[in-house]
């Protein structure tokens, strides 16, 4: 505040030497977590290991619970939730950061392999929003689990080692593309066509030699038949790593950054939380991306069953009327990415409301559509006391909403967890070009973010 006005600040500008320094060590561990964490079960098996090199300890081993406790609790390997226990009772609230792990990508049909002209293909289903067109003649990997008749369970990870193959959906070739570039952008490229190439080399005989040769393979690897992808769930995502952006190397091109980012951010701020006076949790959840559905997304009663677990090994005693209150005086970050100024694009952001990159984490009060239509739109209040948090910690913050009214719109975890009677406000990492198979954050407001993220968990009350 400058003579009673509002204005945003570069994180560049308020950071020494040493936090500059820090902002790029940090750079490192993130790409390295985006890089391991390409979907959201690889997401979870990153978070325990990271968790469990930090002394936090499976919700079973727990065993009675004192402040400082760290515990882990995983939901179907696609889920997992983090807590550090406070001095107070959990009665009293706890605070949450909630972020989600799935991203958008090409999910492989229950029956996807067949042939033709040549070559063997799989049939694909697009998960979550995304724009058709950005996702063909793109290298992709193949991530995933196959559960064989035999009940074996078999991870899949193939593309994104310097020997692996990758796949590939092609294109329309502009010499031929008069038809094609008369359609809308998002008719060019249909999810019918979205099929992948896997390939090319025909078995001996005479029917079906790509699909069959295609199948001998996976079978010799992984003792896997066509039946298996009935049980299977394989995602094709962005072959390559994380990789940095400009010449001053400040910035981080990666896929997944929606909510990634957010989940790596609220990772790192929860391995060294200390002191804190309510219990910390971090929950890194599924479904997002489709609406927060099944047992795995936010929707689930996963999340109330956990606190309920704690409830009862805090003093072996349980009843609603104590977790209803535990509900009521908690208070939810629901950390998800916001839309960052595009100097190339401004026309779809209201400049005066828009999350700008380099200006630090982003508060979010509502997104929606329509009128805020699906939006939680947070209550002054609440906005007043993490203000208060982030200025007593020196966090650069900065408002943002999800673009101009009438423009569009979209939703968050945010809305489901203030069905709990909860707190709750949408604060993250601005992004730009988000839900593209590459998205770009800016290293300085990863950085803040964890400081505002671990300062709501020891400044909480």
């Amino acid at each position: 505040m400058d003579d009673g006005l509002y204005i945003k600040r570069n994180v560049w500008e308020q950071l020494g030497a040493d936090e500059k320094a820090e902002v790029f060590t940090l750079g490192e561990k993130f790409k390295s977590f985006m890089d391991a964490a390409k979907t959201e079960r690889f997401g979870v098996k990153a978070i325990i290991e990271e968790a469990k090199k930090h002394g936090f300890v499976s919700l079973e081993e727990a065993g009675a619970l004192k402040a400082g406790r760290k515990i882990y609790c995983e939901n179907r390997g696609k889920n997992v939730i983090l807590a550090v226990i406070g001095e107070e009772s959990l009665e009293e609230g706890v605070n949450v950061v909630g972020c989600h792990l799935d991203s958008p990508r090409l999910d492989i049909k229950q029956n996807p392999l067949y042939e033709g002209d040549g070559m063997a293909l799989m049939k694909t289903h697009y998960y979550g929003l995304l724009r058709k067109y950005q996702w063909v003649a793109l290298p992709l990997a193949l991530y995933g689990v196959v559960i064989t008749g035999r009940g074996e369970k078999l991870e899949i990870a193939i593309g994104d080692e310097e020997d692996d193959p990758v796949f590939y959906v092609s294109d329309i070739l502009p010499h031929l593309g008069k038809d094609q570039n008369i359609k809308s952008l998002e008719q060019a490229v249909t999810g019918e066509d979205m099929n992948l190439i896997v390939g090319s080399l025909p078995a001996d005989g005479k029917d079906n030699r790509f699909k069959r040769q295609v199948l001998n393979i996976l079978n010799k690897k992984y003792g896997i038949c066509e039946e298996d992808f009935l049980s299977a769930e394989l995602q094709a995502v962005p072959a390559g790593k994380a990789r940095d952006v400009g010449f001053d190397r400040s910035m981080v091109a990666a896929y997944g950054q929606d909510d990634k980012v957010c989940a790596f951010t609220a990772l790192e701020a929860i391995l060294n939380v200390n002191n804190n006076r309510k219990t910390a949790v971090a929950f890194f959840v599924d479904k997002e991306e489709i609406g927060n559905v099944g047992a795995t997304g936010m929707h689930s009663r996963f999340f109330e069953n956990v606190l309920t677990e704690l409830l009862f090994k805090e003093n072996e005693k349980y009843c609603d009327v104590r977790l209803g209150r535990l509900l009521t005086k908690s208070n939810v970050l629901s950390a998800d990415v916001a839309a960052a100024m595009d100097p190339t694009h401004p026309e779809i952001l209201e400049r005066q409301n828009a999350a700008v990159i380099g200006h630090g984490i982003s508060i979010v009060k509502y997104t929606g559509a329509n009128g805020k239509e699906g939006a939680n739109d947070a209550n002054a209040e609440y906005l007043g006391y993490i203000r208060r948090i982030f200025h007593e910690n020196h966090i650069v913050w900065q408002t943002a909403e999800l673009g101009k009214c009438d423009q569009g719109g979209g939703g968050t975890i945010a809305y489901v967890m203030a069905n709990h009677n909860m707190n709750v406000v949408d604060v993250g990492v601005p992004v730009l070009s988000m839900h593209a198979p590459y998205e770009l954050t800016n290293k300085p407001d990863i950085y803040m973010t964890v400081k505002a993220y671990r300062s709501f968990w020891e400044e909480g009350a």
